[in-house]
């Protein structure tokens, strides 16, 4: 059966993050209960850097009791954290960081892609963590984009990057708390297919680029964010143009959410333990 549509949005207006991430927010805390476990999704649209020797980000910063989840699709992006995650990431690549009971990271532009200039082109998730796990090790997962597994639909007119969960058993490497699925979707003009996910899943999808019809009727267009029913386990989509879309899809986590800056956590009194945990330095240091 379809999932139909609940409602569509558009993004919040734009504003930096650091002096590195011109980002379009587009969830918003009504959201949260409709699009559980993801609590955030920052999108930074193609944009064009001029070459700097200063490379441009976001510095020392915490977080504890969610994951943050960086999709690049064009330029280039290094990580540092406090529990000893490293790396660099580059078109096509995604990284996984648990914050879990707290972490300090920061995230700057590659320094070659940053002396070079260039198009920075990415989207950051927050996923939330079930209390059972909000204090679990911080961890990082960086997942190449030759590592990313693709599924093929309508005789190739489609294509579908499956960076978390899995599609049609096609598998992610990517490790989750709760059961998620996160497809990178492209496809031609005059493409018809369908995506499923899990009957009672929350379920939205980003379109990036293109026009699509959803179910054969309802038209969503690029900056549109559209959110359905848990009920259903299809999407069906037709597009009028080439196409570009993130799907995200999850088992909603039922449970309070005291949110504050960087930490997400289940009750006030969380929030505050873990600012004075942060304070008494208990995440760990990076410089």
């Amino acid at each position: 059966m379809n999932k139909a549509i609940k409602y569509i949005r558009k993004a919040s207006p734009a504003h930096m993050v650091g002096d590195g991430f011109k980002v379009k927010p587009y969830i918003s805390r009504d959201m949260w209960k409709d699009v559980s476990p993801f609590l955030m999704l920052d999108y930074v649209e193609p944009w064009n850097l001029m070459p700097t020797d200063h490379p441009r980000g976001v510095d020392v910063h915490p977080h504890k009791g969610f994951e943050t989840v960086s999709i690049l699709w064009e330029g280039a992006l290094a990580h540092e954290d406090s529990s000893g995650g490293k790396g660099k990431l580059f078109a096509g690549d995604v990284q996984w960081m648990t914050a879990g009971s707290g972490i300090l990271h920061k995230e700057f532009h590659e320094e070659e892609f940053s002396k070079k200039g260039g198009v920075l082109h990415s989207a950051q998730l927050w996923v939330n963590l079930p209390a059972q796990y909000k204090n679990v090790s911080p961890a990082y997962q960086d997942i190449h984009a030759n590592e990313i597994p693709e599924v093929v639909l309508n005789d190739g007119k489609a294509k579908v990057r499956v960076l978390a969960g899995a599609l049609n058993g096609v598998a992610s490497k990517a490790k989750t708390f709760t059961r998620i699925n996160i497809y990178d979707v492209y496809a031609q003009s005059h493409a018809d297919f369908s995506l499923t996910v899990p009957e009672g899943d929350n379920t939205s999808i980003l379109v990036l680029n293109g026009t699509i019809h959803i179910n054969d009727h309802e038209i969503a267009r690029a900056g549109d964010i559209l959110v359905f029913e848990t009920s259903g386990d299809t999407v069906t989509i037709q597009t009028n143009n080439d196409t570009h879309l993130l799907l995200l899809s999850g088992e909603p986590i039922d449970e309070p959410i005291a949110a504050y800056g960087p930490f997400v956590m289940n009750t006030q009194k969380e929030i505050m333990d873990a600012i004075n945990d942060y304070n008494a330095g208990k995440f760990g240091v990076l410089n």
